[in-house]
């Protein structure tokens, strides 16, 4: 296993390095299926030999002291590379961040006192392996729709350079750090990849080079870093006075001894740093920023991969966070973050800023879930990663391939898109109705979530997710509807074989994973429930989720049936009634007195009360005041 887990961190790597120099577009679309194939297999393979076995797996990598003296190495060569990129940008400013956590992660390892407890540096459990199969399935698969997203990206874009060979390299290159980041329990390692991870969306959100692109990429570098700076400062304090630098044992100290001898500070200190990388407030802005990339960069930075590093390390310490201050700040945060960007969707009539700001809602939502850190909601924030990383993944895709055919990815451009372009406005409905309608596995989840605040008990959670799902409901319903308005039939599709490959694996996953809900909660997610804390309570009982798995499968049989129906039946056009005597092309009408008119249909947005000018601004602050009051209360209270 160790030698397999070592192949699947340097595999993607060493697949960066080759794409880098692979400049023939074919070429480099069939070695981008290739080696996404090996990934996915590879990820699969980890998957399965674990699950055989079935028990927490602790090892390190072959030839330890090598990674050791190669990481120490690396990560002077990411800081020299972001002092140079922020100082060609004007930028400086910025690497000092990177400058002061390097030297001060370094000058432990080299300096430092020598560490009382050295374990293993890798751990294998169920956490580890749901995300290895999130990356090698979701983000391999993101892989394969950017070959023709992106060909088709630079004909409607000729005005950005071709980078494409840097594109699938800084991908592929993301996979591999991910795949290290789950799978370290070495702080020191989790921090060098978790590095890395921030150099690629920096780099990918920069992509096209722009002005705008480029100053929102240095703002998700300059959030990020500061993420990376609160882990440097928990491995500065976990190695001075705890004498380990073993993320499992940081956890399991604080866990029982709560903040005696400080011991929640670095706990505190890590759950900063997840806030920063699952974009919550203030730290949200980098991922609206990330809009203005390609839309492969999207789907791999809000589903599969960038944002779920902070959730991911979240669930990983939540035991740690459960009744005390430390948790109070993550979850209050989360709440607050659920409620707000789920409020400021509501304005927003961009498609991918409508998935934005879901996604940071919906992250807001995991946060919550991983700060309460009881047995329930941990057993929520399992389900609400799995079926978030598939559902967004797949609308993020959909949402670019509607683009490209359309030129637009406005919701009020996608009026009549089920008659327009049937086959993306069925995986566009499927992923809206997979994000707030019963009985869909995020439902499922937000469901298990408010049953879990409420036996927490919870007040200001439980509020939140009231009203913040309330709001949720509203900017899908408005969407869901412009897909089935009127429209003209069969405009021309230009998204190409490898795209739909990507987004009907995608649903087919998001419908295998509903439908076997029962099974995955009994075989991964309680089993990691009770290797947490010992004994395993789903959050809502099991009748109830075979329920909802029965409802699922009716809603897909009920419309076959129809179309067999239907099929059988002359079809017949029906005019619309538009307040006045239709002209006939459900377009134009003449009203009681006479004038012609023009039919304008249009969603309510209520930017006046929701949009952005009003409630961003306080969105952040509300933010702020959360972090520095409960950080101000943890540190005072270990003084």
């Amino acid at each position: 296993m160790e030698n397999l887990i070592t192949v699947l961190i340097c595999a993607p790597i060493v697949m960066a390095l080759i794409m880098a120099l692979v400049s023939n577009d074919k070429v480099r679309g069939i070695l981008t299926y290739l080696f996404g194939t090996v990934i996915a297999g590879l990820a699969v393979t980890v998957a399965v030999l674990w699950f055989k076995k079935g028990e927490v797996l602790t090892f390190d990598l072959p030839q330890t002291e090598i990674w050791d003296h190669a990481i120490l190495v690396l990560e002077y060569v990411l800081m020299l590379v972001i002092i140079y990129l922020s100082v060609k940008a004007k930028k400086g400013i910025i690497s000092v961040l990177a400058i002061v956590q390097t030297c001060l992660v370094t000058g432990l390892e080299l300096f430092g006192p020598k560490l009382v407890i050295v374990r293993d540096h890798m751990k294998m459990d169920w956490l580890s392996v749901i995300m290895i199969l999130i990356i090698g399935i979701v983000g391999v698969g993101i892989g394969i729709y950017a070959v023709g997203y992106m060909r088709g990206y630079h004909v409607h874009h000729s005005e950005v350079k071709d980078r494409r060979a840097f594109f699938f390299s800084i991908m592929f290159l993301f996979y591999g750090a991910m795949f290290g980041l789950v799978t370290s329990a070495n702080l020191i390692w989790l921090y060098f990849f978790w590095e890395v991870t921030s150099v690629c969306s920096f780099l990918l959100i920069g992509y096209t080079q722009t002005e705008e692109a480029t100053n929102n990429s240095f703002k998700a570098l300059w959030m990020n870093l500061l993420g990376g700076l609160g882990i440097a400062l928990a491995i500065a304090f976990a190695f001075t006075f705890i004498g380990s630098v073993d993320l499992y044992f940081i956890v399991k100290i604080a866990s029982q001894y709560g903040n005696q001898y400080g011991l929640l500070i670095p706990i505190a200190l890590l759950g900063f740093a997840a806030l920063t990388k699952s974009a919550q407030f203030p730290f949200s802005g980098w991922l609206l920023g990330a809009m203005v990339a390609p839309t492969p960069s999207s789907a791999l930075l809000h589903s599969a991969t960038m944002v779920k590093a902070g959730v991911y390390l979240l669930v990983r310490i939540a035991i740690a966070m459960n009744g005390n201050t430390a948790g109070q700040m993550i979850y209050l945060a989360g709440g607050f973050t659920f409620f707000m960007a789920s409020v400021l969707a509501i304005s927003q009539s961009d498609g991918k800023k409508v998935l934005a700001y879901s996604t940071i809602s919906n992250l807001g939502l995991i946060v919550g879930c991983a700060g309460i850190g009881t047995k329930e909601t941990i057993w929520a924030a399992a389900f609400l990663i799995i079926f978030h990383a598939i559902t967004k993944s797949m609308m993020f895709q959909c949402v670019g391939a509607i683009e490209n055919s359309t030129g637009s990815r406005d919701i009020e451009d996608m009026q009549g898109l089920a008659l327009r372009y049937p086959k993306l406005a069925f995986i566009l409905m499927l992923g809206i109705a997979g994000m707030f309608l019963a009985p869909f596995g995020m439902l499922i989840s937000k469901w298990a979530a408010l049953k879990a605040f409420v036996d927490a008990p919870s007040t200001i959670m439980v509020l939140f997710i009231a009203f913040g799902s309330a709001t949720t409901m509203f900017y899908w319903t408005k969407w869901f509807a412009k897909i089935l308005g009127i429209g003209e039939k069969n405009e021309k599709d230009v998204t190409e074989g490898n795209e739909y490959f990507s987004m009907f694996a995608h649903a087919i996953m998001l419908l295998i994973a509903v439908t076997s809900l029962p099974i995955i909660s009994i075989k991964v997610v309680e089993p990691y429930v009770k290797d947490v804390f010992g004994s395993a309570v789903p959050a809502i009982s099991e009748s109830n989720i075979w329920t909802m798995v029965i409802l699922v499968s009716a809603i897909f049989v009920i419309p076959l049936i129809t179309y067999g129906v239907a099929r059988s039946v002359k079809h017949k056009d029906v005019m619309a009634y538009m307040g006045g005597a239709n002209t006939g092309d459900n377009k134009n009408f003449v009203d009681a007195m006479g004038e012609a008119k023009e039919l304008k249909v249009s969603n309510w947005y209520l930017d006046d009360w929701f949009g952005e000018a009003k409630l961003f601004k306080p969105a952040m602050w509300g933010g702020i005041a959360i972090i520095l009051i409960f950080l101000g209360i943890v540190i005072g209270g270990a003084l």
